[in-house]
């Protein structure tokens, strides 16, 4: 008898003035106690608190590295693009700078044009929220020079990359999504922008999110609600929605985004892109908002698995100014581009695949079936107490969110009234259900280690559903789903909690043309494995552009 615990919410969508009424309520000891209890037993909260947990906590997933790690493998720049895609990659730019085709200034010239035209219109999709025009020239000019002397730093030289506006970077300020903070520029680059400006990046500018990350939607009351590049009606997923939207829209080829709680791979699914979230502390966190401690993951989201694995291989390394990176082995990626996939074990878990829409599990068995015949062996798991791990991430990252914005505690009702309800939420809970939740990250990382010893990767959809309509004719002024929100993570979560890397991919596209993407999760440590699966992918299905793209370099 299967163990598969994880079940759909019905709860109301609330707008507007219900929407207000709501959050001012809860927000009141009247309000919290006659509603609050409803809300932690939707969450499950009172069913972790019933149960026996003897593990020691682990409070953050550092895993150390076994001793058998391989030696580095740097990325080498192919010669010509393998991969069939309509999507302008990072060497599509390189191969046209060092022919002489087009200059990274021409490529600046079409991006700020493009945006302006992104802009446009009743639906605008909101994807920037800053761009520094003299800086950007600058930086263009600068690569265009080194291009023509033959100096050329790295691959990424001159390639334009987006950053989450969750991250510092010079000269601009970080609003985290907020109509508060960011009102002064950050004082340095944190170590992912210093890396990508040092191979010689042009970083484009700031991207929209929801606002401090919280929920997996592109909302946002303050700086507008990013809109999907397949169809503006409908959601980028989130928290890192501009970055998703730049990419697949074909702004840029690579984006930075955060990821909590999906944060890059649910918006990465619904938008048809690429996007990593690799091993807990492979990636340094200086210089990002320290939003959420124990989970939080700084990754790529890309036009193609080159384009992640390129960035993965500049960003990923021990740093000094953040100690959660120093265990880390050598980061690798070896094979990520090996054109099969003989002898992976793949590992899926029926149940929890097919607890999806028909579409996505559709797309998703015909993938499985491709990697087959590519090599792969698909070996049937079982994961338990999948509900236990999302409510153990849930009180996880909500404790820690709402723990940092304390602090803004004066500002919060300049906060969006669906962002309150988390952080209500997140400010019950007690250090025993903390606690608690931190002894079930242990157990968690135990049943997949013992999973691992018999597959090399975990296979799911990405998201449950593609990518939903806004429930609101101006998505702009704001809605909570908590229905549709657990959807969209029903199989992110566990690979935060347990620290395990994960990269969604593009798999196909359900009945309305939108795109449904897939979830590799390997053993830590392990990027390598997890672009070889999204690589065998990508040369199998057929990639379509947007109704709405913005390609700032024709191919």
């Amino acid at each position: 008898m299967t163990s598969y615990n994880l079940k759909s919410l019905k709860l109301p969508k609330l707008t507007g003035n219900m929407l207000s009424i709501f959050a001012n309520l809860v927000e009141t000891r009247f309000g919290q106690a006659l509603l609050l209890n409803s809300l932690l037993e939707n969450g499950g909260i009172p069913k972790l608190r019933t149960l026996i947990v003897d593990e020691a906590p682990t409070f953050y997933p550092l895993v150390r590295p076994d001793s058998d790690n391989s030696s580095p493998v740097d990325m080498t720049e192919p010669t010509q693009r393998d991969w069939p895609s309509p999507y302008p990659s990072s060497l599509d730019y390189s191969m046209k700078y060092q022919q002489g085709e087009i200059s990274p200034v021409d490529v600046v010239d079409q991006i700020l044009r493009n945006i302006k035209s992104s802009e446009q219109g009743e639906k605008p999709m909101r994807v920037f929220i800053a761009v520094d025009r003299d800086n950007l020239s600058k930086q263009a000019q600068d690569a265009a020079d080194r291009i023509k002397a033959g100096k050329r730093i790295s691959p990424l030289d001159g390639v334009p990359v987006a950053i989450k506006d969750e991250i510092d970077m010079l000269p601009y300020p970080t609003t985290v999504g907020t109509a508060f903070l960011g009102k002064q520029p950050a004082n340095e680059d944190s170590t992912v922008v210093a890396r990508l400006r040092a191979a010689g990046a042009l970083l484009v500018g700031k991207t929209n999110m929801h606002e401090i990350g919280i929920a997996p939607n592109g909302m946002n009351v303050h700086h507008g609600t990013v809109r999907n590049p397949f169809d503006l009606n409908y959601d980028t997923g989130g928290s890192s929605s501009g970055s998703a939207a730049a990419v697949a829209a074909g702004l840029v080829p690579v984006a930075m985004g955060a990821d909590g709680g999906g944060s890059i791979r649910i918006p990465a699914s619904l938008c048809g892109v690429v996007g990593l979230k690799s091993t807990f502390g492979r990636v340094s966190e200086f210089g990002a908002a320290p939003l959420c401690w124990s989970v939080a993951h700084l990754g790529p989201l890309a036009a193609s698995v080159y384009d992640a694995a390129l960035t993965y291989s500049i960003i990923a390394g021990p740093d000094p100014k953040d100690p959660n990176t120093l265990t880390q082995p050598p980061v690798t990626v070896q094979g990520w581009n090996t054109p099969d996939l003989e002898g992976v074990r793949l590992g899926v878990y029926p149940e929890w695949n097919e607890h999806a829409d028909k579409d996505v599990v559709s797309v998703f068995k015909e993938m499985l079936t491709a990697f087959v015949k590519r090599g792969a062996t698909l070996i049937e798991i079982e994961i338990p107490e999948l509900d236990e791990i999302r409510i153990a991430h849930a009180i996880t990252i909500l404790s820690e969110m709402a723990m940092c914005m304390r602090v803004y505690k004066s500002q919060r009702k300049e906060m969006a009234e669906a962002v309150r309800l988390s952080l209500v939420l997140g400010e019950v809970m007690t250090s025993s259900d903390y606690l608690r939740a931190q002894r079930y990250r242990t157990r968690a990382i135990s049943a997949f280690d013992t999973i691992f010893q018999n597959v090399d990767v975990i296979l799911t959809p990405g998201t449950a559903k593609t990518a939903q309509p806004f429930p609101i004719s101006d998505p702009s002024a704001g809605w909570s789903d908590l229905s549709i929100d657990t959807e969209y993570m029903r199989y992110v979560y566990a690979a935060n909690l347990t620290g395990l890397p994960a990269i969604s991919f593009p798999a196909g596209y359900d009945t309305r043309g939108l795109p449904v993407g897939i979830q590799a999760i390997s053993r830590h440590w392990q990027e390598n494995m997890l672009f070889r699966v999204a690589f065998n992918a990508e040369m199998i299905m057929e990639r379509r552009t947007p109704a709405n793209f913005y390609p700032s370099l024709i191919l």
